[in-house]
């Protein structure tokens, strides 16, 4: 009898338990954005399908509106959904919203560097990354000149295939690489470097496995499932690793710094943190410097490696496509000149083809989160502070009205009647406002320049019909990862 009693009690405390979760978030919510009713713990849990959470989203604002409330597990979250709204959160109240909602798997970069920073530093070490990018090229000469240099080593290793099938990942992922890399810490690394390889394949792998159902459930539940083995264990091994491996890179600068003459990114870091006032808090350390590069190391490689794969596989399946892109090439610039900047303003159907590969693969799709820094009165509802925030780019870039038909590749999407570029304020693949991405000049500049550089010279050749070839994610969650691939690129004459 007294374990019966004992079983009733843990019982009847569970029960309450759950009904104060739910009466704390009926209270909590009533001047919230609408949405469905969460359960206890496990929020909305079962109106998402974690293979495909930005589905889910588009689904559920098409019942609830476009702003609308779900609870991921325990944690209450605000979705913008469509142009207006997504506008709305990024630039109207952009300093409402400019917080950075908690991706737990980065939990060790939460108040450091310029991607995952939530602490009092970001906004200083966003500031300064901008400027010190800028000085160092950010869209002006000095980057065009790294990117023509670099896409003669990626045009050698693509000739040094020889015509025969190879997977893209790290051939093509070496370009953008050694660019970030140069900027960062004046490094270039050889296309077979063991090293260069290794960082590749960790930039590469968290960005797969970010994208997986695991670790969509664990940065909701992982006060739970932080004991548990699974893969983002392993993804926080591959953080460690690049860390580690950056914080080597900014000691060896240290030691050889003159902050009268700074030689790169890194440089320009630990300048500015010897100008610390004695005694007082620094505002950068040897840790933080490196997650801020290890940072702009991973953004600055993966996300532009990974549009240049997508991209070429796409253009392997329309090949008229890629025809109409050779003649633009053999008009504008022909077989011998590197591809320069200027020439993307006699190159209508090039810029249209790069802007619609970033749209069609809307390679992040939900955003990286953000997160109310105080109560906001938006629309007529209250959004509490600490909320996270998701402004969904995939609402803006397959907006069937601004882009009609846009499950279709097109680049139509961006020509006006008579074929020249057409600019569409939908097209927000790097967002908009405090966080939009610090590398937004580079990454256009790479993806026009690299594509143009590989298509000057050689032929796309895949190994099964174009028919045949699967456009559809491999996975879909941080990002929009392509299946993988071979191909052949043959010279052209």
């Amino acid at each position: 009898m007294a374990a019966l009693g004992v079983t009733v009690a843990l019982l009847a405390w569970v029960a309450s338990l759950l009904l104060v979760s739910v009466w704390r978030q009926i209270c909590s919510g009533w001047r919230l954005p609408p949405g469905p009713f969460p359960l206890p713990v496990l929020g909305n849990l079962f109106h998402i399908d974690l293979k495909n959470i930005p589905k889910s989203l588009g689904k559920l604002a098409e019942r609830y509106g476009p702003v609308f409330t779900v609870y991921l597990g325990p944690r209450r979250v605000v979705v913008l959904h469509g142009y207006q709204a997504v506008k709305e959160v990024l630039l109207t109240h952009k300093n409402e919203f400019s917080g950075r909602g908690e991706v737990v798997v980065f939990h060790e970069h939460k108040d450091r560097g310029v991607i995952f920073n939530n602490g009092p530093t970001w906004k200083d070490t966003r500031r300064f990354a901008l400027s010190t990018l800028r000085d160092y090229g950010m869209g002006k000469e000095g980057n065009e000149a790294r990117i023509q240099k670099e896409a003669h080593f990626l045009l050698q290793a693509l000739r040094e295939t020889r015509g025969q099938p190879f997977d893209p990942t790290f051939v093509i992922g070496c370009g953008p690489c050694n660019v970030i890399a140069d900027i960062l810490f004046r490094k270039h690394f050889d296309y077979g470097d063991k090293t260069s390889l290794r960082l590749m394949q960790l930039f590469n792998e968290n960005f797969y496995l970010l994208s997986t159902p695991w670790l969509q459930v664990y940065n909701h539940f992982s006060s739970v499932m932080q004991y548990l083995p699974g893969s983002h264990r392993k993804v926080m091994r591959n953080v460690a690793e690049v860390k580690d491996y950056v914080l080597e890179r900014v000691k060896e600068h240290q030691e050889t710094l003159d902050p009268n003459c700074p030689r790169d990114f890194t440089d320009c870091l630990l300048t500015e943190m010897g100008k610390g006032e004695p005694g007082g808090e620094l505002a950068y350390t040897l840790d933080s410097i490196a997650v801020t590069v290890a940072d702009l190391f991973f953004a600055g490689t993966e996300t532009t490696s990974t549009t240049l794969r997508y991209g070429l596989l796409i253009l392997m399946k329309y090949p008229e496509i890629e025809e109409k892109l050779h003649e633009e090439i053999d008009r504008v610039i022909g077989p011998s000149r590197v591809p320069a900047v200027k020439d993307r303003l006699e190159m209508p159907y090039m810029d249209a083809v790069v802007h619609e590969i970033q749209r069609f693969i809307d390679l992040v799709p939900s955003n990286l989160p953000h997160e109310a820094i105080r109560d906001t009165m938006f629309r007529g509802y209250v959004i509490p502070k600490g909320t996270m925030v998701i402004p969904t780019l995939d609402s803006l870039l397959y907006d069937s009205k601004e882009f009609p038909d846009p499950e279709s590749f097109k680049p139509e999407h961006f020509l006006n009647e008579n074929g020249k570029f057409k600019y569409s304020d939908y097209f927000k693949a790097f967002s908009a406002g405090k966080r939009v991405c610090v590398g937004e000049g580079l990454a256009r500049m790479e993806l026009f320049l690299f594509l143009s550089a590989i298509l000057q010279h050689f032929s796309l050749k895949s190994l099964t019909d174009p028919q045949d070839i699967d456009l559809s994610p491999d996975a879909i969650g941080f990002g929009k990862i392509p299946r993988p691939y071979k191909l052949c690129v043959i010279p052209r004459s």
